[in-house]
């Protein structure tokens, strides 16, 4: 590895997306070696915004590849990387077969559980000094043992001590949404590293008292999302077009908070007394976090995703916004796409936060 690279801290991002985690390294002066994603659309967000643009000034080597396809000794040859050199392995594996939406045993032998045995392949071969998992809850979920089992015995055996597993909501680090995810963090055992783990929060509910006592910085809400004006010539300032209907029901909606049912809405699927999911449709509040921002977050038939007061669904920088992603960050590919991208993201502020303690954790450590 070259001596440039020495001089500063070094990642990879496997299932990259559209680059939350790769974003809140570059913020960090993290370099970022090389990125995989298999989703095409992604991926020309990602190559646009740290490739391309130049922006970021880095020039990570990037996979649109199946990650079963690409092997980890390739990807290392091809960025001249050797084993033990690499800093910190990042990355999101994609959650649908650990989603909290399966119900009963569903999900239980789904193709893409096997993706987080996969990402210690990589893991395995590459031997970086710390590796971080971001994912949903459900991935903790008793039906889900045996893979997180093998995956701890795996790290174990190949001398990695890994923390216990911890839930980390975004709100509580400065990120204006309620969003719960399960981080993951590995430290190859010969390298002597005591990571500050798990991260203490930042941020407290404003009636907490770290923030009527002490004075601690409170939860970031949706207002300033909205009363941030967007320019007209953002590409991602798109929202789904609604029928005559919807907008009479979204006019009959009440402000900031609104649900579907005091429009009187009722779904067909509902129409034998099911309650179904009470937020679909719903308008967003001005004065709290956000609700999750979903890889449906452009659709209101996904979730509270329609605007406080506007009559119609958020928009793509309205949900970019709420993941923290800064306004002259493009995603590509439509809104639908964007809409994924953007929901399957690591918030930025969140991603800074994990890789802060990590990077200080290595920075002394390069110090002794």
């Amino acid at each position: 590895m070259g001596n440039d690279r020495q001089k500063q801290l070094t990642a990879i991002d496997l299932f990259c997306g559209a680059g939350g985690f790769t974003l809140a390294a570059v913020n960090l002066c993290i370099q970022t070696l090389a990125a995989v994603e298999i989703d095409k659309y992604a991926c020309e967000t990602y190559k646009y915004n740290f490739i391309k643009k130049k922006k970021y000034k880095i020039s990570p080597k990037l996979y649109n590849e199946n990650i079963f396809a690409l092997s980890p000794e390739q990807l290392m040859s091809d960025i001249e990387l050797n084993p033990k050199e690499l800093d910190i392995l990042m990355g999101g594996p994609p959650c649908q077969g650990f989603s909290q939406h399966r119900i009963k045993n569903s999900g239980v032998d789904d193709p893409k559980n096997e993706l987080l045995l996969r990402y210690f392949d990589y893991v395995k071969a590459i031997k970086p000094k710390v590796f971080i998992v971001e994912n949903v809850r459900g991935m903790l979920w008793p039906k889900h043992i045996n893979y997180i089992n093998k995956f701890y015995k795996l790290a174990l055996e190949n001398g990695y001590d890994v923390k216990p597993p911890e839930v980390l909501d975004a709100k509580d680090y400065g990120v204006p949404q309620n969003r719960k995810r399960v981080f993951v963090l590995g430290v190859r055992v010969d390298c002597n590293l005591d990571v500050n783990w798990p991260l203490e929060k930042t941020h407290f509910n404003p009636k907490s008292k770290e923030a009527k006592k002490h004075n601690k910085p409170t939860w970031k809400t949706a207002r300033d999302i909205f009363e941030k004006e967007i320019i007209a010539s953002d590409p991602n300032n798109l929202h789904m077009k609604p029928s005559e209907k919807m907008v009479e029901r979204f006019m009959n909606t009440p402000p900031d908070g609104g649900s579907r049912a005091d429009s009187g809405f009722i779904l067909p699927c509902h129409s034998n007394g099911y309650a179904g999911h009470k937020d679909v449709y719903g308008r967003m509040r001005f004065d709290t976090p956000a609700n999750t921002i979903t890889a449906g977050c452009t659709n209101p038939s996904k979730g509270r995703f329609v605007h406080p007061t506007e009559h119609h669904g958020i928009t793509a920088r309205h949900c970019a916004r709420f993941q923290t992603f800064p306004d002259n960050f493009i995603f590509k590919g439509g809104l639908g796409n964007a809409g994924k991208q953007i929901g399957n993201a690591v918030p930025i502020i969140l991603g800074e936060a994990v890789l802060k303690t990590i990077k200080q954790t290595l920075e002394a450590g390069n110090d002794n």
